[in-house]
């Protein structure tokens, strides 16, 4: 397992921050393991101390044990440095799609349970923190459009326990601009007054007071994320994939720099047909039916790939939560259980429903990004910028079309998507949302 940074493409900046504060927080831990050794040494069997250590062999009595609080490279406590300067107990990751907000917040939770140093890779903290199986690392991935107060609440209670490992206990939460209002209040007040040992790490787009509340960011320390270059996109894509060079180059400069699109379209043949399929839209605006036509395709395939992405996960938790309420057992206790576990089918249908709404919008956001990736290719022919297009393989359509519209016309069919888009984020109807776009495509 190479470097827990390895995959943060481009943001060499931060990732330098990160590994100073998890310097600084290993550093800390060491502090705190040096002002209780002496008690741990010196607790006589008679005085009765919780702690004592009749055999002189106490935990860290050795310089060689409690290796877990080490700091190798002496980063943080070198020069007399306070070991706090660098760590702070909650962050918010933000950047554009694709940036890697996620990716940086799960590598940092590892830099901060790593034994050997600030993220290595190859320790079991490392290990399991970025297999998502650490004990003191609590993920909260939303798989509905908002995170709920009882699931925020039921996380704060959690993070409030000592860390079982001894070093910390890390909350990621991925998309926090998802926190309902009820949520961030109970989020706040962890923050606000938080446990000695507990580190929030908030991944967000912004932090525009939509995204994240004022007070929740007056907390935090942020660690803005760029847009990472499709060269650099490119190389890692060959590098961990073994994806062509050239379909690497290809993948990278069509996905805008969004790693993970870039991956999809270097290695899935459906993900290549839906992107042609979109990038064919603005041949068929030849009048409102088509237009209607056009937005009816659009939002079709976007329920069906939402549909096919979680219908797997959807049978395996029903199929879960019918064994565990006694499905298939004989006799009159288990008909008795099935007959009262209604209630809890109920709410696991309307998680799911919650869950295939969000992968639709999802699916539907990556056509509108692929399509806004036209127009801006026809704008910036028709101001003739000195810019590579995004979309290589449809320069030749968007060139036409730059002669056709010039870089007005072009600029507002780009405003429509990107409005599209808005209106879509702020729960307007994506059919709607969708058939007005079209309909302002063809207008020009």
């Amino acid at each position: 397992m190479p470097d827990v940074f390895a995959d943060l493409v481009g943001q060499d900046e931060a990732v330098v921050e990160l590994r100073r504060a998890a310097a600084a927080a290993a550093a800390v831990l060491r502090a705190g393991a040096a002002d209780r050794a002496p008690a741990l040494i010196t607790a006589g069997p008679a005085s009765g101390a919780e702690f004592a250590d009749p055999d002189g062999d106490a935990e860290f009595a050795d310089p060689d044990d409690g290796a877990e609080f080490a700091d190798p490279g002496g980063a943080a406590a070198a020069g007399g440095v306070d070991p706090a300067a660098g760590m702070t107990h909650a962050w918010i990751f933000t950047g554009p799609p694709g940036s890697g907000r996620s990716v940086a917040a799960r590598a940092f939770a590892a830099a901060l349970q790593c034994v050997h140093g600030t993220g290595c890779g190859e320790c079991p903290g490392c290990r399991t923190t970025m297999g998502g199986t650490h004990a003191d690392v609590r993920l909260v991935v939303p798989e509905g459009l908002s995170i709920g107060v009882g699931e925020m609440r039921a996380l704060v209670l959690r993070a409030a326990s000592t860390p079982s490992g001894g070093r910390w206990q890390v909350v990621v939460i991925e998309d926090a601009d998802r926190l309902t209002e009820a949520a961030g209040n109970a989020l706040l007040k962890a923050i606000e007054e938080p446990p000695p040992r507990t580190v929030f790490l908030l991944c967000a787009p912004s932090t525009h007071p939509d995204d994240i509340s004022v007070t929740i960011r007056s907390r935090c320390r942020v660690v803005p994320l760029r847009q990472p270059p499709a060269d650099a996109v490119a190389e890692v894509l060959v590098r961990r994939d073994g994806i062509a060079p050239d379909v690497a180059q290809w993948a990278a400069a069509a996905a805008q720099g969004h790693v993970g699109r870039a991956r999809r379209l270097a290695r899935d043949p459906e993900a290549r047909k839906r992107r042609e399929a979109v990038l064919a839209v603005p041949r068929r605006l030849t009048g409102v039916g088509a237009a209607f036509d056009a937005a009816s395709a659009l939002i079709e395939a976007a329920e069906a790939e939402a549909e096919a992405s979680v219908a797997e996960a959807d049978t395996t938790e029903r199929a879960a939560l019918e064994t565990a309420l006694g499905a298939g057992g004989t006799g009159r206790g288990a008909a008795g259980a099935m007959r009262g576990a209604a209630g809890q089918l109920k709410e696991l249908e309307k998680r799911q429903k919650s869950r295939a709404t969000r992968a639709q919008r999802d699916a539907l956001d990556r056509a509108l990004v692929d399509l806004a990736g036209f127009y801006r290719d026809a704008l910036t022919m028709a101001l003739r910028a000195p810019v590579a297009p995004v979309h290589t393989d449809t320069a030749a359509l968007a060139g036409a079309g730059a002669q056709k519209w010039d870089a007005e016309g072009s600029l507002r069919r780009l405003e429509a998507v990107l409005a599209c888009r808005a209106a879509i984020e702020a729960n307007v109807k994506p059919r709607i949302a969708v058939e007005a776009m079209m309909l302002a495509l063809w207008k020009g």
